[in-house]
């Protein structure tokens, strides 16, 4: 066979291929929107669920889960851009550095069910943190440090040395080569970890049972004191999350409409992950330019 032959017959095989992964990922995502859009209303969004009646919505949940997104990256954030930075510019080849990549793989590979019994026996009943957003997020960082750990050392990494090496010759100190030469040029990468580590987030359940809880407090939307029982924003008080709800609609609702409020919960979930997605890719964008455009005029 021709080698310009074999060349197409390749081409033409991977094409049909992502043709066919994108077939099913856009099918998935219209057959959930299909199902779901029609039952999504504002009363639907800001409305608390309903146990036997039917009308019930999500507004507790919805809450719960973009509060619990950002509890989760304010831990995750500052420690796995602190991990990377070490593991791409401080780490030595050795056991130590050996053992590091070790446990950051062995956490990567652990199932959701197993790192949230870990987080009930450990956080929520050992620590007495109890039933918890706090407990929730805690556990969502062990999910989720690993892969921002790997992504921040491989944006450093893919970082031209000679970037570095001017910088060096400038007589600029080693955090000032990080934070104003590396950084800037990683953080396309860095946000892209960032919305793959809040996907998880926004998508888990498994863990969250466990820590997080099954169930909401009545919250008083006007009470903003963080230490108050009934404010949404006390990080100690139990939280049931979008995608928990979803699984507890499916598996034990009894309301007259629970698969109508089960298809529009998912659609919400669906379009938050989306729409997350590309806000924060705008905004990695726009720190870059902003980033970069500044070292230019200095």
């Amino acid at each position: 066979m021709k080698a310009k032959a074999a060349d197409k017959i390749a081409t033409a095989i991977i094409v049909v291929f992502s043709l066919f992964i994108v077939a099913v990922l856009l099918g998935l995502l219209g057959f959930i929107l299909y199902r779901g859009l029609s039952h999504i209303s504002w009363h639907f969004l800001t409305s608390v669920p309903q146990t036997i009646r039917e009308g019930g919505g999500i507004g507790p949940q919805l809450f719960n889960s973009l509060f619990l997104l950002v509890l989760t990256l304010i831990i995750t954030i500052p420690l796995g851009l602190g991990a990377g930075i070490y593991m791409a510019e401080y780490a030595k080849p050795g056991k130590i550095t050996g053992a590091i990549r070790l446990v950051v793989e062995v956490l990567s590979s652990f199932p959701s069910i197993v790192v949230g019994l870990f987080g009930l026996l450990l956080i929520v009943n050992t620590f007495g943190f109890g039933f918890s957003l706090f407990s929730g997020a805690l556990v969502l960082t062990i999910f989720n440090l690993p892969l921002m750990v790997r992504i921040t050392e491989q944006a450093f990494r893919s970082v031209p040395k000679e970037q570095k090496e001017a910088g060096l010759a400038l007589g600029l100190s080693k955090w000032k080569i990080i934070t104003s030469v590396l950084f800037p040029v990683a953080l396309p990468s860095i946000v892209t970890g960032t919305v793959l580590a809040a996907g998880r987030v926004f998508g888990e359940a498994a863990a969250l049972l466990f820590t997080a809880g099954m169930s909401t407090p009545r919250l008083d939307f006007t009470n903003w004191n963080p230490l108050s029982p009934t404010s949404p924003i006390n990080p100690f008080r139990p939280a049931e999350t979008l995608a928990v709800h979803i699984w507890k609609i499916n598996s034990e609702g009894i309301a007259p409409d629970a698969a109508e409020i089960a298809a529009g919960a998912s659609a919400v979930l669906v379009i938050l992950v989306l729409v997350f997605n590309l806000f924060a890719r705008w905004f990695g964008n726009l720190l870059y330019k902003i980033m970069t455009a500044s070292k230019r005029m200095g």
